[in-house]
């Protein structure tokens, strides 16, 4: 098994897309990248502390590849916004790939060149690639958010239509 860690915007978003993948042992939503020890939902909320809601995935290589996760990364959230999804505005919702290894933040490099090259966007890709650093596990609450609150207005307006997409362009990837 290994761990990929990604910062895309609200972690409850990035966390329901990832579930759904054939060979994602799990995700757990937490904060990386920060100054602050143990940092709470409240307090990383308004940006003060440099966490990011971010994602850990466990995963089989022999069953998804880290570039596999890259590429649905880079299809479930807007690379684009600096420090912003959506109506989620502030650092903390800051498109970012934490590397855990040499091999990781290659393929993260290159697969961004290579979208700038054919400039998938239109727009220039604001993501940071950075060294991951403590992972702080988020309260249990925040934990497999979606699957227990489809119908809330957030996960209904926001988090749904990723979940159609994903099975809309990745059908072959998903657990059934």
């Amino acid at each position: 098994m290994e761990v990929a860690t990604f910062a895309g915007g609200c972690f409850w978003c990035t966390e329901a897309v990832f579930l759904e993948l054939i060979g994602v042992k799990t995700v757990v939503s937490g904060y990386i990248g920060g100054k602050t020890l143990n940092p709470t939902y409240k307090e990383i909320s308004n940006g003060d502390t440099g966490h990011a809601e971010a994602i850990e995935i466990t995963y089989d290589p022999a069953k998804i590849s880290f570039g596999e996760l890259l590429e649905i990364f880079f299809a479930t959230h807007d690379p684009t916004t600096l420090n912003r999804q959506g109506n989620d505005i502030g650092t903390q919702y800051r498109s970012e790939i934490f590397y855990n290894n040499p091999d990781q933040k290659q393929l993260s490099e290159d697969y961004i060149a290579l979208m700038t090259t054919e400039n998938t966007f239109g727009k220039p890709i604001v993501t940071k690639i950075t060294p991951a650093t403590t992972f702080y596990v988020a309260e249990e609450y925040h934990q497999n958010y979606y699957n227990q609150n489809k119908t809330q207005g957030y996960c209904s307006y926001v988090i749904t239509p990723k979940i159609d997409k994903l099975k809309k362009l990745y059908q072959e990837k998903l657990k059934k």
